[in-house]
């Protein structure tokens, strides 16, 4: 059993669904919440003649031959949206190729030459767009998708829009619309996303195709994406008010039709066990690792080396536990993968947010529960740097090591959570994260992180993120008995209709992760509903 007083289940604090967390001010209202610059990956494509001055992000998966040109919005009320939707876009795109993401202001005649498929993503209203850009649409012999707002600038610069495309935008509806239908399923929509839908005054079916539909209060349907010639149009942002379930499946999976539409269908499954430090019950490790064994199901399971209760007086190392250290070789040699799952779970000698033992507390980034009981996400710890990371990083490696196991070769940032600093520092000695990840405004700007303007993303297949490093996913949630931090309890069957509704993706992953001391039983549970739906279990290696 854990060293720890505190409810086990609390350990995983708002990092169960993307965006689930709430960020200050305009970004409250917008669903945002949760970027930093990685190297560019490799040969990057042409962009056309920008300004020198315009921030141009590069980066992505070299060696596809499929590159995207992302491009968002700078101006309004709140420009960090832009910035903070569109790296939302890259990190997708990420999975198929290298991306380049720019201020749409910035663009010129021909920059989409050369570029796969191109993005844009309207998020301010009236942002003023280039007409070399509405040219470019026009005329383009690629892929366009086109993001919610500003799509009026292109229907009314050209002639007989309807005539021509078959369909014909009105305003937005800002009804409660909970239901998106996509490939013959559901998809839920939070209907507290206030920010509105496209309408439509026309849409011919013999011109245009509609991919998705949008379900109103009252039952009826409009167009959630509709496609003609080679534009695609999103009537929103799917960035926002997201969760495992939601309509952003349907951007991930359109994705494929603009850059890798031969993909043929596959759904992989993974599931990791967590939080495993060395105060863990080796009897209760063994008894799931010998399950997951008879099912035969490849699995991987997250490691912190060093157990700390300050209030207690208690640290405990990996090393002085051999049974522990015996349960965790046999997890390796029985379908298991190691995952770095940071240092000690836990920063310093204070609550951060809840009483400063391993695997309750953030590491990386600092936290509090208000009045609300709410986890707010308050930044950097103190003495934050990439430095400061790489030692604690290094020190785990050390510990590993000492225990006589081999050191992990991805990592897993506790409690998903961690600045630009510590991502720098990850991408140094790991090439693989597997987890959901915080992302800052600045990234794309190439200015300095902005803590107060962040987004949090997961994603349905393995990608290359703005931070340079390749993602495993995690993107369904995992077993909460007991809800905590307004957050509600999660059973194996919420996590097996999620997946469900991951199917959609049409190469898509239904990844989950489980603690081990909640038994075999659930578990068995969770992946017999996971396998049923035709999904096969495979190691984070195989991705």
């Amino acid at each position: 059993m854990p060293l720890s007083t505190r409810s086990p289940w609390r350990r995983r604090t708002a990092t169960l669904t993307a965006l689930a967390f709430l960020a200050a001010g305009a970004f409250l209202a917008a669903g945002l919440l949760w970027p930093q610059p990685p190297a560019a990956a490799g040969p990057q494509p042409p962009v056309g003649t920008v300004s020198a001055a315009a921030p141009v992000f590069k980066g992505g998966l070299a060696g596809t031959g499929r590159s995207t040109l992302v491009l968002y919005d700078t101006t309004g009320r709140w420009p960090q949206a832009g910035e903070l939707y569109a790296t939302q876009a890259v990190n997708l795109t990420g999975h198929f190729g290298t991306f380049t993401a720019m201020p749409v202001s910035a663009y010129t005649a021909g920059a989409m030459k050369g570029f796969t498929a191109v993005v844009y993503v309207g998020s301010t209203y009236d942002e003023p767009l280039p007409q070399a850009f509405l040219a470019d649409v026009r005329t383009a012999d690629r892929p366009v998708i086109w993001l919610n707002h500003n799509i009026w600038q292109l229907t009314s610069s050209t002639p007989d829009f309807a005539a021509a495309y078959g369909w014909m935008p009105s305003q937005l509806e800002r009804g409660a619309i909970g239901q998106v239908l996509y490939k013959g399923r559901t998809l839920t929509r939070d209907t507290g996303n206030e920010a509105g839908l496209m309408g439509y005054a026309a849409v011919d079916g013999s011109k245009a195709k509609v991919l998705a539909s949008a379900v109103r209060a009252n039952g009826t349907q409009l167009p959630w994406a509709i496609r003609s010639k080679n534009l695609t149009y999103v009537g929103e942002i799917p960035f926002a008010y997201t969760s495992a379930s939601d309509r952003y499946l349907v951007f991930a999976d359109l994705l494929f039709d603009a850059l890798a539409p031969q993909t043929p269908e596959r759904h992989r499954a993974m599931v990791r066990l967590e939080d495993i430090g060395p105060a863990a019950d080796p009897a209760g490790l063994m008894e799931i690792a010998t399950e997951l064994a008879r099912r035969k199901i490849p699995y991987s399971f997250g490691v912190y080396p060093l157990h700390r209760e300050p209030e207690k007086g208690v640290e405990i190392r990996l090393r002085d536990r051999p049974a522990v250290v015996e349960a965790l070789r046999y997890m390796l040699a029985n379908g298991g993968t190691m995952i770095m799952h940071g240092y000690t779970h836990q920063y310093a000698d204070k609550p951060n947010p809840y009483n400063g033992a391993s695997g309750d507390d953030f590491e990386f980034y600092a936290a509090h529960v208000d009045d609300k009981d709410y986890v707010v996400y308050d930044g950097p710890v103190a003495g934050d740097s990439a430095d400061w990371a790489r030692g604690r990083i290094d020190a785990s490696a050390a510990e590993f090591r000492a225990a006589g196991l081999p050191v992990p070769t991805i990592f897993e940032f506790p409690h998903y959570a961690a600045s630009a600093e510590d991502y720098k520092a990850a991408r140094s000695r790991f090439g693989t994260r597997y987890e959901r990840s915080l992302y800052f405004a600045g990234t794309l700007s190439g200015t300095a992180p902005r803590y107060d303007h962040m987004a949090g993303q997961f994603f349905p297949y393995t990608v290359t993120d703005v931070y340079g490093s390749t993602v495993l996913p995690e993107n369904i949630g995992n077993l909460i008995p007991k809800g905590y931090n307004n957050h509600p309890s999660v059973l194996p069957a919420d996590l097996v209709k999620a997946a469900e509704a991951n199917l959609v993706v049409r190469d898509g992953v239904a990844s989950f992760f489980y603690h081990p001391y909640l038994g075999t039983e659930r578990l068995g549970e969770t992946i017999d509903g996971i396998e049923r739906l035709g999904y096969t279990f495979a190691a984070p290696g195989s991705l």
